[in-house]
C-alpha cells in the first residue's frame, strides 16, 4: 500500500428501529482489520445518503426512492397501534383499522408506512417526528400506528401497543449504490445478512488459510503421508493376504498392511506406530 492509499473501511447506514448489532458483530469477527462505521439516518434521508456516497450500504425501509440503488428485502415488520395503557384497545389482542375509526390517528411527517387512506380522524397538525407523536399519545391527544420496532424504540411505561391486522407493513432491506461489479466489501456484507458461512461468503477473507480453514502446510502434509517410510511410493491395496494385515505396517497411503504373498509381514517400519499404537496403546520395549 502506498502512502496515498487509505486503509479499507466500510460505512453502514441504518434507519431508526433497525438493529444492526448482530451483523456488525459477525463483520468484526470475520474482518477485524476492516473497521465498520455505523451512520444513523432518517428513513427519508437514507436513499440520498447512499447515492451521495455517505455510506457504502444501508439498512433501509421500503418502499423508498430506489433510483440508482440495488436492494435485497430482509424482513417485514408487524404494524402496531400505540395507545395509553388505560385505553380500550389495551384490553384486546389485536385491532383492525376499522376499530380506530373514532380515534384521532396521528400522522407524523417522518411516517414510514405507505398508506392509501389513513384510518381514524386526522389531528389538527401533523407532528414533526415519530418521537413527537409518541409524546402526544402519552398526553392523550391521539393514537399512533407505526412499525413495531419504532414502538419498541420509543417505549414508555405509560404506553402499550397492539397489532393492527390490516394496516400496511414496513419492509426492511439492505440497499447499496448500483455498480458492476458490486464492491467486494458490499458482497461480504450481503453474505453476512444472508447467513452465508465464512467459507462461502464472497469478498475478502481473513488470513491465508485455504478454503476449508486448514493451513497450506496441512495439505502438503497429506501429500507426504502417501510416501513409504523407506523412500518409495506406498502401494495400493496390496494382496488379499488373509490375516496378514495384523503384523503389517500401519496403514500408510491406503495399503492394507499385508505382504504381496499374503504372509504376516515383517512388522512395522522403523519409527512407524503399530496399529495398537495408533489407537493410543503403548509399544512394548
Amino acid at each position: 500500500m502506498t502512502g496515498s492509499e487509505a486503509p479499507p473501511s466500510f460505512r453502514l447506514a441504518y434507519v431508526p428501529g433497525v438493529t444492526p448489532s448482530k451483523w456488525v458483530r459477525i463483520w468484526n469477527e470475520r474482518l477485524p482489520d476492516v473497521p465498520l462505521t455505523l451512520v444513523q439516518v432518517s428513513a427519508a434521508e437514507a436513499p440520498d445518503t447512499l447515492r451521495d456516497g455517505g455510506a457504502d450500504a444501508g439498512l433501509v425501509r421500503i418502499p423508498a426512492d430506489r433510483g440508482g440503488l440495488a436492494a435485497i428485502p430482509l424482513y417485514t415488520e408487524t404494524t402496531v397501534v400505540v395507545v395509553p395503557k388505560d385505553h380500550l384497545v389495551a384490553a384486546v389482542d389485536e385491532v383492525s383499522t376499522a376499530d380506530l375509526a373514532d380515534e384521532i390517528v396521528l400522522h407524523p411527517l417522518d411516517d414510514t408506512l405507505d398508506w392509501e387512506a389513513l384510518p381514524g380522524r386526522p389531528a389538527f397538525e401533523r407532528p414533526a417526528t415519530t418521537a413527537d407523536a409518541i409524546e402526544l399519545v402519552a398526553a392523550g391527544i391521539g393514537v399512533l400506528v407505526v412499525p413495531q420496532s419504532l414502538a419498541r424504540l420509543h417505549h414508555r411505561k405509560d404506553l402499550t401497543y397492539r397489532p393492527v391486522t390490516d394496516a400496511p407493513a414496513s419492509r426492511v432491506a439492505l440497499s447499496w449504490p448500483e455498480a458492476d461489479p458490486t464492491p467486494d466489501l458490499v458482497e461480504h456484507f450481503i453474505g453476512i445478512v444472508r447467513g452465508r458461512t465464512v467459507n462461502s461468503t464472497r469478498g475478502p477473507q481473513r488470513g491465508s488459510r485455504d478454503a476449508k480453514g486448514g493451513s497450506r502446510g496441512a495439505a502438503a502434509g497429506k501429500a507426504a503421508a502417501g510416501r513409504d517410510p523407506r523412500g518409495g511410493a506406498s502401494g495400493g491395496k496390496g494382496g488379499k493376504g488373509g490375516k496378514g494385515g495384523k503384523g503389517g505396517a500401519a496403514n500408510s497411503g491406503g495399503g492394507r498392511g499385508g505382504t504381496a504373498k499374503g504372509g504376516r509381514g515383517a512388522g512395522p517400519a522403523k519409527g512407524a506406530r503399530t496399529a495398537k499404537g495408533a489407537k493410543g496403546g503403548r509399544r512394548r520395549p
